[in-house]
C-alpha cells in the first residue's frame, strides 16, 4: 500500500486530520473489537492531491466568494460549479494506484463494497454533519471504486454541506475530505440505533428503527421503519411499533435500487426480541467507548450483526420539557394577541413587555368601559417562555364581564374606529414622538432604561387599545355580519361574506404597491434590472446602505433606487413580525423587502393595485346588490351589520401595522445598553441583552450609575440561550389542560390543534378561506427564510403579521400552527383568494419544505404524502 494515500482500516495514523471524522471513528470501532466490516481509508492526502493536480482550489474559492448564506439559491449554484469542476478532473495515477491496490486486497474478486465519504468537519462532538457528504453502496471493481472516490470528493461542496460549514463558522477553505470503502453489508435488514431515547432524553432507553433491505432507505426517509424501545438494563423491548413497511433497498447492478416489499413481509417485525436485545448490548458497549450517547447504523446478514457508522448524538435533550400551569387551577390558552408571539419570548420581553401589557389592560379597559377591568394576576403570562393567556375568571371578573364589558360592545363597536384613528393611535405617535432627540451613544446608562421602559409603556398601552378597540371589536363585527348575510341576505350563486370586507388599501397593501412600482421602475432600466437580478439580496442591501455607487452601474439610476428605497423604508420598515422586541425589525434587514421586488421583476406575482381594485369593486357590487333586494327590517339589520363590520376591517390591518412605530426607537436605546454591558463584560455582544431579565437588567444599571461594575451574566445568557433553541423545537400545548368549551363557547374555533391530536397524515385545523389547492410547501420560520418563498408555494409558518403579506402575492395556499378565522394571515388569505387552514398546532414541524400538500381550505385540513400515495 502507499501509506500517503490509502491507510488500513485500523491503522494507529487514522486521525480525524487524516481520515475523517467517519474514517476516525470507524478506526475506534474496529479497534476495540466491535463487528465492523473490513475495508481501508483513501485519505486525505488523496484529496489534496485531486484537487492540487487539477488546480481546483481557485475554483472553489471563486464560487464560494458568491455565496450569501442567507440566499439558498447561492448556495446550489456554488455547489453546482465547484462539483462541474470535479466531474472534469482526472484522479492523479499515484493515487488512483494506490486505491486499486488496496481493493485487489480485499476478500474475493471484485468484491461489493460501500465507498463513504469522512469530511475532517465531521461527527464532531458539537456537530454531526449528518448526511451532508454522499454515500455509494454495491460499488464493484476498480474502476467502479475510483469513479465513486471522486465523486465522494465532489460532494463536499453540496449546497447542504457548505451552507452547514458557514452556518458552523468553519472555514471553508481549510476542509478536506477521506474517503472509506468497506466491504459490502449484504443486510437483510438495517437501520439505526439511538442509545438514548431522542425524543424524551431518556437515557435509561435505547431506541432501534428497523426496515427489510439496506439501510439507505431508512437514512433517506424512503421507509417508515420499525421502531423498538429496549431497557438498556436489562434489554426487555419496553414498546414496539410495527410499521407497513412497502420499500426496502436492494442491490442492483453496482448500484442500489427501490423495490417494493413481498406482501408477506410488509407487516412482519423486522427483529426479534433477542436480537434486538444483542444490538443494544452493542450499543451500550460503542456508548461506553465514546463516553455518551450515540446515533450508529447498522446492519443485519445471515444473522450477524456489523456495525457500518457511529457518532454522538448532538442534540439530545437533557430532559423533556414539562408544561406546569402557574395557577395549578387555571385554564392557559394561546390565542388573540398571543397570534403575534408564535415563538419562544425573549427573558427581556417576557418579564418586561409581557408585564407592561397587563398593566396596560387596566387603566384602557376602563377608559372603554368606564369601569375598572378585573384581571387574574397572571392574565397573560408566559410558560417555557413561550406566551399564554389565562382564561380562568374569578368571581368579580365574571361579574364584571357580564355587567360591564358586554353591555359596552354596541358602544365600543361604534366608537372603535374614530377613537382608534383620532385618539389613540396619534396619542402612541406622540409619546414616541415626545422622547428627547438626544442619540442614545449621548445618553447615560440611567437615561437608556428610562427611555426604553418608557417607550415599552407606550407600545403596550397601544396594544392593550387594540385588544379591546379594534381587534376584539373586528371579531366580533366581523361574526355578526357573516351571521346575518347567510341568515337574512345571501342566495344561491352569491359570494361568501369574506367578500364583504376585502380590497381595502391598508399599510400592508400599500407597502406591497410600494414594493411594485420600486421594482416596475427598475424594469424599466435594463441595466438596473439586470445588476439586482444577478446580486444576492444580502449583498444588495448592504451596498444600498452605502454611499459608494457599485460599477457596471448608472450612478444617477443608482442615487434615485437608494432614495425610493429609503423612502420605502421611513414609511414601512418599523411594521413588527411578531411582537417581541428583540426580533429584527424590516429595517434592521432589508433582504426580504429586495427579494420581492426581484419577484416582480421575475414577472412574477400580481399586480398588487390591479388586485386591490378588484377586490374593492366586488365588496362595492355586492353589498349594493344585497342593499337593493332587501326590505324593512332585513335591510335594517344587514345595512346596520354592514356599516360596523365594514369599518371595523379597514381599521384592523392599519390598527396592527402601526404597532412598531416605536420599535426602532426602542431597539436603539436597547443595543446602546447592551453595547455598554459587553464592553464591561457582563454579556459577550450587545444583543445579549434580550436574554437578560427586567429585574437584572434593573441591577446592572443600578451598579454602572453608582460607578459599579455589574457582575459577568454571559454562563446565564448561555444557558437560557440553549433552553430557547430546545423550546423552539417543540410544539407548545395550545391549551393547558386541553378543554372542549370555554365560558361556553367551543375552543376549537380559536385554539390551535394539539401536537397529540395530529397523529395522521391528514393535519385538522381551523377553515379559513375557502378552496383547495396542491403544490408543493414553503415552511417559513422566520423573515430570515423569506427569500426562499417561491410562487406557487403553500407558505406554511408559525404564525403570520402585516410584515408577512408581501409574501402571499407567491403563495398559492397559507398554513399556520396557530391562529383563526379573523387572524392576520386568514384576512389575508381571504384578500388574495388562496385556501387557508389556521391552527394546525404542528405544521412547520410535520411539513417539510418541497413535499406536495393539499390545502383543503374549506375542510381545514392539510393532507401530507403518505396519505395522498
Amino acid at each position: 500500500m502507499t501509506a500517503e494515500y490509502v491507510l488500513p482500516l485500523t491503522d494507529p495514523q487514522a486521525t480525524l486530520a487524516i481520515v475523517g471524522g467517519k474514517g476516525a471513528s470507524l478506526a475506534r470501532l474496529t479497534a476495540a473489537g466491535l463487528p465492523v466490516p473490513g475495508g481501508f481509508h483513501v485519505t486525505t492526502a488523496a484529496y489534496r492531491e485531486l484537487v492540487s493536480q487539477n488546480n481546483l482550489q481557485p475554483a472553489i474559492l471563486s464560487a464560494l466568494e458568491k455565496v450569501d448564506v442567507g440566499q439558498p439559491s447561492t448556495l446550489e449554484t456554488a455547489s453546482q460549479e465547484i462539483r462541474a469542476q470535479f466531474s472534469k478532473a482526472n484522479v492523479p495515477p499515484a493515487v488512483a494506484g494506490a486505491i486499486a491496490h488496496a481493493y485487489a486486497a480485499l476478500p474475493g474478486k471484485d468484491p461489493a463494497v460501500a465507498v463513504r465519504s469522512s469530511a475532517t468537519a465531521e461527527d464532531l462532538p458539537e456537530a454531526s454533519f449528518a448526511g451532508q457528504q454522499d454515500t455509494f453502496l454495491n460499488v464493484i471493481g476498480p474502476e467502479g471504486v475510483l469513479e465513486a472516490t471522486k465523486d465522494c470528493c465532489a460532494s463536499l461542496w453540496t449546497a447542504r454541506a457548505i451552507g452547514y460549514r458557514m452556518k458552523h463558522r468553519i472555514d471553508q477553505s481549510t476542509v478536506q475530505l477521506a474517503v472509506v470503502v468497506q466491504l459490502l453489508v449484504p443486510a437483510e435488514v438495517a437501520g439505526i440505533l439511538f442509545t438514548a431515547d431522542p425524543m424524551t432524553g431518556d437515557r435509561d432507553q435505547a431506541v432501534i428503527t428497523a426496515a427489510w433491505g439496506l439501510g439507505e432507505s431508512i437514512v433517506g426517509g424512503m421507509v417508515t421503519p420499525d421502531s423498538y424501545w429496549v431497557s438498556k438494563v436489562t434489554g426487555d423491548v419496553v414498546k414496539r411499533e410495527i410499521a407497513d413497511k412497502q420499500v426496502m433497498t436492494v442491490r442492483f447492478d453496482g448500484g442500489t435500487r427501490q423495490e417494493p416489499v413481498p406482501d408477506d413481509l410488509r407487516p412482519a417485525p423486522t427483529l426479534d426480541d433477542g436480537k434486538a436485545a444483542e444490538l443494544v448490548r452493542l450499543g451500550v458497549r460503542i456508548e461506553q467507548l465514546y463516553g455518551r450517547p450515540m446515533d450508529i447504523e447498522w446492519a443485519l446478514s445471515d444473522g450477524a450483526l456489523a456495525i457500518v457508522q457511529a457518532r454522538p448524538i448532538t442534540t439530545l435533550a437533557d430532559k423533556p420539557i414539562e408544561w406546569k400551569r402557574p395557577d395549578p387551577k387555571g385554564v392557559y390558552m394561546r390565542g388573540s394577541v398571543i397570534d403575534l408571539m408564535p415563538d419562544p419570548l425573549s427573558p427581556l420581553f417576557a418579564t418586561l413587555g409581557i408585564e407592561t401589557l397587563k398593566r396596560q389592560m387596566i387603566p384602557m379597559g376602563r377608559r372603554l368601559t368606564r369601569s375598572e377591568p378585573v384581571l387574574s394576576d397572571d392574565y397573560y403570562t408566559t410558560i417555557n417562555y413561550y406566551a399564554y393567556a389565562n382564561t380562568t375568571m374569578p368571581g368579580k371578573m365574571v361579574w364584571w364581564v357580564l355587567t360591564r364589558l358586554l353591555p359596552s360592545f354596541p358602544r365600543m363597536l361604534r366608537i372603535a374606529v374614530p377613537l382608534w384613528r383620532d385618539e389613540l393611535l396619534p396619542e402612541y405617535q406622540a409619546s414616541v414622538d415626545r422622547l428627547p432627540g438626544k442619540p442614545p451613544a449621548d445618553m447615560s446608562t440611567a437615561e437608556l432604561w428610562r427611555e426604553a421602559q418608557t417607550l415599552t409603556d407606550a407600545i403596550m398601552k397601544y396594544v392593550s387599545t387594540l385588544l379591546f378597540a379594534t381587534m376584539g371589536a373586528s371579531a366580533g363585527s366581523e361574526m355578526l355580519l357573516t351571521n346575518v348575510y347567510n341568515r337574512v341576505a345571501k342566495r344561491e350563486g352569491d359570494p361568501p361574506a369574506p367578500v364583504l370586507v376585502m380590497g381595502w388599501n391598508s399599510i400592508p397593501v400599500q407597502a406591497e404597491k410600494s414594493l411594485y412600482d420600486l421594482a416596475r421602475w427598475c424594469g424599466e432600466r435594463a441595466e438596473m434590472a439586470g445588476y439586482l437580478l444577478q446580486l444576492p439580496s444580502r449583498r444588495l442591501s448592504e451596498q444600498l446602505a452605502a454611499e459608494q455607487t457599485p460599477a457596471g452601474v448608472d450612478p444617477q439610476h443608482w442615487m434615485e433606487l437608494r432614495r425610493r428605497f429609503n423612502r420605502h423604508l421611513e414609511r414601512f420598515g418599523y411594521i413588527v413580525f411578531q411582537l417581541d422586541f428583540a426580533e429584527a425589525l424590516p429595517l434592521d434587514d432589508p433582504t426580504p423587502m429586495l427579494e420581492t421586488v426581484k419577484m416582480y421583476l421575475r414577472g412574477e406575482g400580481a399586480n398588487p393595485h390591479e388586485r386591490q381594485k378588484a377586490a374593492e369593486e366586488r365588496r362595492l357590487r355586492t353589498s349594493a346588490e344585497v342593499l337593493e333586494r332587501l326590505r324593512g327590517l332585513k335591510r335594517w339589520a344587514f345595512h346596520t351589520a354592514l356599516a360596523w363590520g365594514q369599518s371595523m376591517a379597514e381599521a384592523r390591518e392599519d390598527a396592527l401595522s402601526q404597532i412598531g412605530f416605536g420599535y426602532p426607537k426602542l431597539r436603539e436605546r436597547f443595543r446602546e445598553l447592551g453595547r455598554r454591558l459587553a464592553d464591561l463584560g457582563v454579556i459577550q455582544q450587545a444583543d445579549d441583552i434580550y436574554y437578560l431579565e427586567q429585574a437584572e437588567v434593573d441591577s446592572c444599571v443600578g451598579e454602572m450609575n453608582h460607578d459599579q461594575a455589574p457582575g459577568a451574566l454571559s454562563d446565564l445568557v448561555a444557558e437560557r440561550k440553549t433552553f430557547l433553541e430546545r423550546a423552539a423545537q417543540v410544539t407548545p400545548p395550545p391549551m393547558i389542560p386541553v378543554k372542549k368549551r370555554v365560558m361556553g363557547i367551543k375552543t376549537d374555533v380559536f385554539v390551535a390543534a394539539s401536537e397529540e391530536a395530529q397523529t395522521g397524515n391528514t393535519l385538522k385545523g381551523v377553515p379559513t378561506s375557502a378552496g383547495r389547492v396542491t403544490a408543493p410547501a414553503c415552511v417559513l420560520r422566520g423573515p430570515e427564510d423569506f427569500d426562499q418563498m417561491r410562487s406557487g408555494s403553500v407558505l406554511v409558518a408559525g404564525a403570520t403579521t402585516p410584515a408577512w403579506t408581501p409574501l402571499f402575492v407567491m403563495a398559492s395556499a397559507v398554513v399556520t400552527d396557530i391562529g383563526g378565522p379573523l387572524s392576520h394571515g386568514s384576512i389575508v388569505a381571504r384578500e388574495y383568494g388562496i385556501p387557508a387552514v389556521m391552527g394546525t398546532g404542528v405544521a412547520t414541524r410535520r411539513i417539510r419544505t418541497g413535499q406536495i400538500v393539499t390545502v383543503d381550505g374549506s375542510a381545514g385540513t392539510v393532507t401530507l404524502p403518505d396519505a395522498q400515495a
